[in-house]
């Protein structure tokens, strides 16, 4: 595949259709090694699992987000899986949560909050997401996000209110 200027090398030909195909409110879940890719991407709109080699989640989330807008015509357009009641977050799980985090903050998502989604609650609201990203190098417990498309302005920009 060759390269294109501008474009993070991670979007391939399949993700940047997919990215293109979501519309606003659409939701695009990103997903460790770990996650059952396969199965929930069946669920999903599109049916759809794009795999991304090598690549871990804040890597991932950087390349989308130099693309895909955010809604901020919500309270929260940006979530990542947590462990049920009474389980503990483990210490890589906080880490790959903060450098996606920052991921959000390197594409100009400022003020956008990531916020917490019970593990199983997690699962099924993938499954009625547009489509599933695995970064198969990522495999840091708990790294899967949910990001809902915004809109593009007139001026190219994110819409914001």
């Amino acid at each position: 595949m060759g390269l294109l200027k501008g474009l993070d090398p991670l979007l391939t030909a399949d993700l940047l259709y997919i990215l293109r195909l979501a519309g606003h409110g659409d939701e695009i879940v990103i997903c460790d090694c770990n996650f059952p890719a396969h199965e929930v991407a069946t669920k999903t709109t599109t049916g759809r699992l794009i795999t991304l080699a090598g690549a871990d989640c804040p890597q991932a989330v950087r390349a989308i987000c130099s693309l895909l807008p955010l809604d901020y015509f919500v309270p929260c357009p940006a979530w990542h899986m947590s462990p049920q009641a009474g389980s503990q977050l483990p210490p890589l799980g906080a880490e790959v949560h903060a450098a996606v985090k920052a991921a959000l903050l390197e594409t100009g998502n400022e003020g956008v909050s990531l916020e917490a989604i019970d593990r199983f609650e997690f699962y099924e609201r993938a499954r009625k997401g547009f489509a599933v990203v695995q970064a198969v190098g990522e495999r840091r417990p708990y790294g899967c996000f949910i990001l809902k498309k915004g809109v593009v302005g007139p001026d190219g920009l994110d819409l914001k209110p």
